[in-house]
């Protein structure tokens, strides 16, 4: 299982992050986002609100997606959470920080670890605690020539650009060093779910597909 979900992220390259969304928008949500071509897809805990409707996103997602998207939740920052998603049927971890605990706890869960960076000591030491990708955030402010400079030297490690990432942008991170883009909300965001645009957010979706197609020409 953790293979074959380091090869889907591999493959698919984007991760849709979606973020404070209701239960009863997650379908529609999800069938736009698979419709327009994207397979990957991360839903955020909520530090402030609490876990209750991530798990039930992740709930849904399970029992009616599982066939169709690698599902796995983000600003994942204790284990305990990490063990809340194994149960939910959850492939991956992002976090937004390198915590060692969570890194180990997911490879123990069998999931796959993608913990947050911003400097090389810390991506070395994400990498050292099991770390399968390497999430660079904040991407976007960071900019591709960070990325650049950072991947040069540690050209083993798989980066993941993570916030401020968009269609246009995703070549240069491509060039940098980046082998996935978390985008989130470029692509899924809250003004379009509560106005039910889901076609919008298909629409962005196949932006975002066919720029990945873009890059692999």
């Amino acid at each position: 299982m953790r293979q074959t979900t380091i090869a889907a992220i591999e493959e698919h390259q984007v991760f849709a992050i979606v973020r404070g969304l209701d239960p009863d928008n997650v379908r529609p949500t999800m069938e736009a986002l698979y419709s327009g071509g994207i397979r990957l897809v991360e839903v955020t805990f909520d530090r402030k609100n609490g876990d209750e409707n991530t798990l039930a996103a992740l709930d849904i997602l399970a029992s009616e997606f599982q066939d169709k998207l690698i599902f796995g939740a983000g600003t994942v920052t204790t284990v305990e959470q990490v063990k809340a998603v194994k149960a939910m049927g959850g492939q991956f971890i992002v976090s937004p920080d390198f915590n060692a605990d969570v890194v180990k706890a997911t490879r123990e869960c069998e999931m796959v670890s993608l913990p947050g960076v911003m400097t090389p000591t810390e991506a070395v030491q994400a990498n050292e605690a099991g770390a399968d990708f390497i999430k660079l955030f904040p991407g976007g402010l960071l900019g591709p020539e960070y990325l650049a400079a950072l991947s040069a030297p540690l050209s083993d490690l798989k980066f993941i650009a993570v916030g401020g990432v968009d269609a246009d942008n995703i070549p240069d991170f491509a060039k940098a060093g980046a082998v996935g883009f978390g985008i989130g909300s470029n692509l899924v965001n809250n003004t379009l779910v509560a106005n039910n645009e889901f076609e919008k957010i298909y629409q962005n979706a196949c932006r975002f597909k066919q720029a990945i197609e873009s890059i692999r020409k």
